[in-house]
């Protein structure tokens, strides 16, 4: 048993957040494990090693600053992490390593409102699918992450909104994921897993204080605070669509009226166009003809960018972030939507929020929020299973 103080747990603690600094970063070179952990450099030098020869990270050459230096990332064969993304319309399910590595990767469409036992089916079809594609064992799953389009209820597990996927009523997403799979699942709403795509893998790499937003046949805002995804206590944080607008607009499906969500979410946003582009229209059909040149797709969009920079300058005055990322279709529209967002945002933000923030468009796509779903595992699994497998017990304490 190790006695906590002595120069055994010491080690071990320093064992952990080596490796945990790793599995956040993807990969990092000595210099910068030292810098994020504060431990010296021959001590990380050493806990390199240890940990080289224990199979559990991997040290490759690269060079920094141009500089020679060596690039630490876990091993390739220490496990893999599954990600899970329901949206409305479709299931995407990505497979990587604990490097950060997408090993395998697959989209399908999906009416996920329609039966919560379908859409569960066919993401355990995929999943088996993917791993089976990539040659690695099924028990080298780590966990799983899942994402889902409406807000978690923190305290039962089930979503916070009944109205958001009706078909999904009173049903654990994590517990039937896990009952499926047999692995640890961690699941979280789409503009979260978003946020965390973003953050690892995207747009927002490189800032601690960052606004997802996400607006597809809703609005939502995952929100990133010193580092670390801010949910609230009760699982509901971000959900910029219902900030209101309009006390007299359109009647929202929370009840209220004139909810931003009313003014620039797709339901309420394609009908404007019907009259002269006609039916079935889709978000992404909109932001091509937009930027074709299209006037009317134009001026839709226009109208949305300023709503949209409306609860952007809340989220400035309330929060202050350095970074809004606009993700999902709309963020294909470019400057067409960006520039009325920040036009907003300079309107009704304080002035120093407002220079202080960057508004970019996401880097990732459809695939954000099934990065972020990797993202989160990575984020919540520890890493004592890791050092466990690979070092022998009663491994020297270095100092």
């Amino acid at each position: 048993m190790e006695t906590p103080g002595s120069q055994t747990s010491l080690h071990r603690a320093n064992l952990e957040r080596v490796v945990r600094a790793v599995r956040m970063a993807g990969s990092l070179t000595q210099a910068e494990i030292a810098r994020s952990t504060g431990l010296s450099a021959a001590t990380v030098s050493n806990i390199v090693r240890e940990l080289k020869e224990g199979g559990t990270v991997e040290v490759t050459p690269t060079s920094a600053g141009g500089r020679r230096a060596r690039s630490v990332s876990l091993s390739g064969s220490a496990g893999i992490v599954i990600g899970v993304d329901f949206g409305h319309t479709h299931l995407r399910v990505a497979v990587g390593n604990l490097a950060h590595q997408v090993l395998a990767e697959e989209s399908e469409p999906l009416d996920v409102d329609a039966s919560s036992a379908e859409g569960f089916g066919r993401a355990e079809e995929l999943v088996n699918r993917l791993i089976e594609a990539t040659g690695i064992g099924a028990d080298k799953v780590v966990g799983v992450g899942l994402g889902v389009p409406g807000p978690i209820d923190v305290e039962s597990g089930t979503l916070g909104s009944t109205s958001i996927l009706p078909g999904w009523s009173g049903i654990n997403p994590s517990d039937e994921l896990q009952a499926r799979l047999g692995v640890p699942v961690y699941v979280d709403n789409d503009a979260n897993l978003g946020a965390l795509g973003e953050l690892v893998w995207g747009s927002g790499r490189g800032v601690r204080d960052l606004a997802y937003i996400k607006v597809a046949s809703g609005v939502g805002a995952g929100l990133v605070i010193d580092g670390q995804i801010y949910r609230g206590p009760g699982g509901t944080a971000g959900e910029i669509g219902h900030i209101t607008l309009d006390e007299s607009g359109p009647v929202c499906r929370c009840g209220n009226r004139g909810c931003l969500e009313t003014f620039t979410a797709a339901r309420y946003v394609l009908p404007l166009l019907e009259s002269s582009h006609g039916t079935g229209l889709t978000i992404e059909r909109v932001v091509q003809l937009a930027r074709g040149g299209d006037p009317g797709c134009r001026r839709v969009i226009a109208d949305v960018g300023r709503h949209i920079g409306s609860g952007v300058a809340n989220l400035c005055n309330l929060l202050n972030p350095t970074r809004v990322v606009l993700g999902g279709d709309l963020a294909e529209a470019g400057e067409l939507v960006l520039g009325p967002i920040r036009e907003s945002v300079g309107r009704y933000a304080i002035p120093s929020a407002a220079r202080q923030l960057s508004v970019l468009p996401g880097a990732l796509g459809g695939r954000a929020e099934v990065l972020g779903a990797l993202a989160l595992v990575l984020s919540e699994m520890g890493d004592s299973s890791l050092l466990d497998a690979a070092l022998p017990t009663g491994t020297p304490a270095f100092t």
